[in-house]
């Protein structure tokens, strides 16, 4: 079969102001809290892509209902008890649905439920999500020991327990936070590094049971609570590339608005100022909870950085895009703290590597960090590696130059539209 590609021409000065699709971690949580919810509940601006629109059709197979309506979600849930599913639950890429999912699935007493993705996903560690699971009671089998999928699930009896997280993951805290919504007595999640909040800020949303302290997630068991209507930011990841794209390509300034800003989320912020990038934010209003403002990014000459691995939790799905901007930073890049993106929709240690050689950047790769020196790059093909980040990054790296960008669709799974954004902020020069 041929494959498809994206021929992108040097673009002149970016220039403009967009809004960038919703906030993907958010979609994601909104709709299973409001499939867990008594009543009827509007999601509104979520995100819909590749990713949540596989969540809003497993949480149908699961009893919830879930309309569109124009770019809305108005859905009425099931309450705390879900229907039991007649089929396997396809997860499609979506690693955030398959383990909140299995959170939520292991508290639902006698439903039994198989998950399955597709490749990327079934090689994507469970593992780290199951283990913990198990020591509240729930029984979870699957692939390698059910650290894989497929995972057969079969809700039962939990029991809080206290769990410190081995590694930072906002993924596994969320997943035993939900599951503590069924257990008897105290889940208590601690993250000796925190990892991004959305599911804490979205417990309080919903009024759901919680307690925060020193690196501390508490919740407990809670009994049956209503919808509430949820708006939901624009998603600063997806917003990366074009601050990105501006700071590398000469006599730029964009503006991305309503983008949420949650300080859990920002750590590229910080990262680019350190190398020079002019930059600035404002917080302008709470979307129930989450920072909500406007970014400006105009044209910098960057520099190479050391980055602090405190930032790299902070800024976990924003790493390629900084690599982007370490091609075209004037000296040497070390982003330290990577193995979580070995993990990833791809090897993104490796996928990243792969696509700066191919621009002509200079890159040396370890275990979990990469060493990039910049000084800009040449016109080349880039490879997405089935990975939406990675496509969007070189596209952005490439841009003023101009750039082949093998299997563009792969964008899709997080940003409907990207590459038709991108265009239009070049042709508004």
């Amino acid at each position: 079969m041929d494959r498809t590609f994206l021929d992108l021409s040097p673009c002149g000065p970016l220039r403009g102001a967009l809004r960038v699709p919703g906030d993907k971690s958010v979609t994601h949580r909104g709709l299973m809290l409001l499939a867990l919810s008594q009543g009827e509940g509007r999601l509104y601006h979520p995100l819909k892509a590749g990713d949540t629109l596989s969540t809003a059709r497993v949480l149908r197979a699961l009893g919830a209902e879930i309309l569109e309506e124009g770019p809305h979600f108005r859905v009425r849930g099931q309450g705390l008890r879900l229907r039991e599913p007649e089929d396997v639950l396809d997860c499609g890429n979506a690693g955030t649905l398959m383990r909140l999912l299995l959170g939520i699935l292991a508290g639902q007493e006698g439903l039994f439920a198989v998950l399955t993705g597709d490749a990327s996903l079934r090689r994507r560690p469970m593992g780290r999500v199951a283990e913990p699971l198990r020591a509240m009671g729930a029984v979870i089998d699957g692939r390698d020991g059910g650290r894989r999928a497929p995972l057969a699930v079969r809700g039962g009896r939990l029991q809080g327990i206290a769990y410190t997280l081995p590694v930072p993951s906002a993924q596994v805290k969320s997943a035993l936070l939900l599951a503590g919504l069924f257990a008897e007595g105290v889940t208590e999640v601690v993250e000796p590094v925190p990892t991004r909040d959305h599911t804490e800020r979205l417990f309080r949303h919903f009024g759901l049971p919680l307690a925060v302290e020193e690196g501390r997630i508490r919740t407990w068991k809670t009994g049956p609570f209503p919808a509430r209507d949820l708006t939901v930011p624009g998603d600063f990841s997806s917003a990366a590339f074009f601050l990105v794209a501006a700071l590398v390509t000469p006599g730029s300034e964009v503006v991305v608005e309503g983008v949420g800003l949650n300080p859990t989320r920002t750590g590229l912020l910080t990262v680019l100022q350190g190398m020079g990038a002019d930059l600035e934010w404002r917080v302008l209003e709470g979307e129930e909870g989450e920072p909500v403002g406007w970014i400006r990014a105009r044209y910098s000459p960057l520099k190479g950085v050391s980055v602090d691995p405190g930032l790299i939790p902070l800024m976990v799905d924003e790493v390629p895009a900084l690599a982007a901007a370490a091609a075209w930073a004037e000296g040497e890049t070390y982003i330290p703290g990577l193995a979580e993106l070995r993990v990833k929709e791809s090897d993104r240690v490796r996928a990243i590597a792969h696509n700066l050689r191919a621009l002509g950047v200079a890159v040396e790769e370890g275990p979990d960090w990469l060493r990039i020196e910049g000084g800009g790059v040449r016109p080349g093909e880039v490879e997405p590696f089935h990975d939406h980040r990675i496509a969007m990054a070189f596209a952005v790296a490439g841009l003023p130059v101009g750039v082949r960008v093998w299997e563009p669709e792969w964008a899709e799974i997080s940003y409907p539209g990207f590459f038709q954004d991108l265009k239009g902020l070049c042709a508004a020069s």
